[in-house]
C-alpha cells in the first residue's frame, strides 16, 4: 500500500501523518507498516534539542494509525465522509529504546478483537529488528459529531 491509498484511508495530513507505507496487510489479522524518521521531522526542534528523540506519544500514534488502516482494510471499505476512527484506549505501553533521526519505525498491529465498533490491537513498533515500543491499542469508529 503506498501513500496514496494510506491518504484515502486515515484522515491524517502533514505534518501528523505518521505511516510511509504498508510493507503487508492481511485484512482480519495483521499489518506491517513503516514510518521513516528524518530530522525534518517538525518535533525535533524542541524534543530535545540537544539529542533529537521521536516522542513516544508520536509512536503510539504512529501504531494506532496503522492499526486504523488494517480496521479499514478488514472492514473492506474507506471511512466515510462522516467518520472517524478515534484512539479510545492505551494499556500495557512500554519504551525500550529512543528512536532517532534516521531511524526507520517498523509498525506492527494485530487485531486482538472487535465488537460493536471497538477494535483492540496488539502493536508494536520497531528499529533495526530491536523494540522500540509496545502497547495494546484500542481505536473506535466513530460519526463526526457523536
Amino acid at each position: 500500500m503506498d501513500v496514496h491509498r494510506i491518504l484515502e484511508l486515515l484522515p491524517h495530513r502533514y505534518p501528523f501523518l505518521l505511516v510511509d507505507k504498508v510493507l503487508e496487510c492481511e485484512p482480519g489479522k495483521h499489518i506491517r507498516a513503516v514510518k521513516n524518521v528524518s530530522i525534518n521531522e517538525p518535533f525535533f526542534p524542541g524534543h530535545f534539542p540537544q539529542r533529537a528523540v521521536m516522542p513516544g506519544v508520536l509512536i503510539l500514534e504512529a501504531m494506532a494509525q496503522a492499526s486504523g488502516l488494517l480496521a479499514f482494510e478488514t472492514q473492506g471499505k474507506p471511512p466515510g465522509d462522516n467518520m472517524l476512527f478515534y484512539f479510545v484506549g492505551i494499556d500495557k505501553a512500554r519504551f525500550k529504546r529512543v528512536v532517532e533521526p534516521g531511524d526507520q519505525l517498523m509498525l506492527h498491529a494485530e487485531i486482538i478483537k472487535t465488537s460493536r465498533g471497538i477494535w483492540k490491537f496488539d502493536t508494536r513498533a520497531e528499529v533495526d529488528g530491536q523494540l522500540a515500543t509496545a502497547a495494546e491499542v484500542m481505536c473506535a469508529a466513530r460519526e463526526i459529531g457523536e
